[in-house]
């Protein structure tokens, strides 16, 4: 009796559906869900050309043409890293997108999963700019609450009044892949109702690039500055930093359907794998682990997929090596479902690119095209064997797709959304 219960609650917990019923974001290609859908449309770059006396040479990158120092009070503003504001701002947007006040009444049952790479790292290198210059021997007391890497998950929890998990991920640029499905373990589990689940990151700063100058891995600026990042191109010069925020409103069906909200879509499946590796360098074996784990907790096939977003960074080291993951995983499919890889407009952004990617899979869902690979002109011969989408297709229907990340250190994340249309 003991086993056939527990096989029961097991089937109900495979049954249970992952519904996506807010979206916010604040990105380099739009800081509404209409506008981002506007610049894939339309394969509008947010990447421009920075310069800095602090650097040895400009640099692309696509940042927030925003501040939002007057969205908060002067009291508020010393605590909070310019990430944690993203990270705030954008869980506001989705949680209003969901038609909800905050989470108090769902007590224990909401949860907070955030994935950010540096956190409060602009507020850690200013107090240690100061510390160094001698300009300040001794902190306010709000630099480490400014700088933690859990701060955004922290500041969405006390904000939003949620009692649950609240959960911090630092998988690298896999970060806010991991977050959500981590939140979509535990809403399947039975262990939570709702969450809040995404990524924040603004790290745009001289003294970040220059590090990643020295790792010899950022793009050249192009002729054409918003061209700059070129995934698969045999063109490619590296990665381009961007920054912004994307969060969801995670919730299983069932108390969707009770609370009458709108379901944008589903999360149907997720896998996270590690490449045992390098920590640099990726391998397309944890790739192609997390692939086949989302499709298997999706309950499909690769050949059912109707559209991918690739993590493709335009490096020389990691385009290939997903390439040859996506051909593997896809099999005979690898020449019939389109791959496409949007960092092109919206650049890296780092522990919000899998949520970012995410929302582009959720996009395209709900309005039926495939975004393109943008400046995707002269095709690398190592990036061949797929079904590349170099120009934007519309009235696509698209049931189920996929998005990938990979990040430094190993963590793969993929994850499998489903259109509700099709129900």
């Amino acid at each position: 009796m003991l086993l056939i219960w527990l096989l029961k609650i097991c089937k109900q917990a495979v049954m249970i559906d992952i519904a996506i019923t807010g979206i916010g974001v604040i990105s380099p290609i739009g800081m509404t869900e209409t506008t981002v859908l506007e610049s894939l449309l339309a394969s509008r770059s947010g990447v421009r050309a920075f310069e800095s006396q602090a650097l040895s040479r400009p640099f692309p990158m696509a940042p927030v043409e925003a501040q939002f120092n007057d969205s908060f009070t002067r009291v508020e503003l010393p605590f909070l890293d310019r990430t944690t504001q993203l990270a705030i701002l954008a869980a506001q947007q989705a949680t209003e997108n969901a038609g909800i006040v905050n989470y108090s009444s769902f007590g224990e049952r909401a949860g907070v999963f955030f994935g950010t790479v540096r956190g409060g790292g602009a507020t850690e290198w200013e107090w240690t700019r100061q510390f160094y210059t001698g300009e300040k021997k001794t902190a306010k007391p709000y630099v480490i609450m400014g700088c933690m890497a859990n701060a955004g998950a922290a500041q969405i929890s006390i904000r939003q009044q949620v009692y649950g998990p609240t959960a911090s991920h630092t998988s690298a640029c896999s970060s806010s892949g991991s977050a959500i499905a981590d939140a979509c373990r535990q809403i399947r589990n039975g262990e939570i109702d709702i969450a809040i689940a995404g990524g924040a990151e603004a790290a745009l700063t001289p003294v970040f690039l220059g590090a990643w100058d020295g790792l010899r891995a950022l793009a050249e600026v192009d002729a054409v500055p918003s061209q700059s990042c070129r995934p698969f191109s045999r063109q490619r010069t590296g990665l381009v930093l961007g920054e912004g925020s994307v969060f969801f409103v995670l919730e299983s069906r069932e108390h969707a359907e009770r609370r009458q909200a709108p379901i944008h879509a589903f999360v149907a499946g997720w896998g996270i794998a590690s490449d045992g590796h390098h920590i640099g360098s990726p391998h397309q074996r944890g790739q192609i682990a997390a692939m086949r784990s989302a499709l298997r907790t999706a309950g499909i096939d690769a050949s059912e997929l109707d559209y991918i977003n690739a993590h493709a960074t335009a490096t020389r080291g990691g385009d290939p090596v997903e390439v040859a993951a996506l051909k593997e995983v896809l099999g005979n499919a690898a020449q019939s479902v389109p791959v496409s890889a949007t960092k092109a407009l919206h650049a890296h952004m780092l522990g919000a690119a899998s949520a970012m990617e995410l929302l582009v899979c959720v996009l395209a869902l709900r309005h039926s095209f495939i975004p393109a690979t943008a400046h995707l002109s002269d095709l690398d011969p190592e990036c061949s064997g797929i079904r590349h989408v170099t120009e934007t297709m519309l009235d696509q229907p698209v049931r189920h797709a996929m998005s990938l990340s990979a990040g430094f250190g190993g963590t793969n994340a993929a994850l499998v959304v489903r259109s509700s249309t099709f129900d």
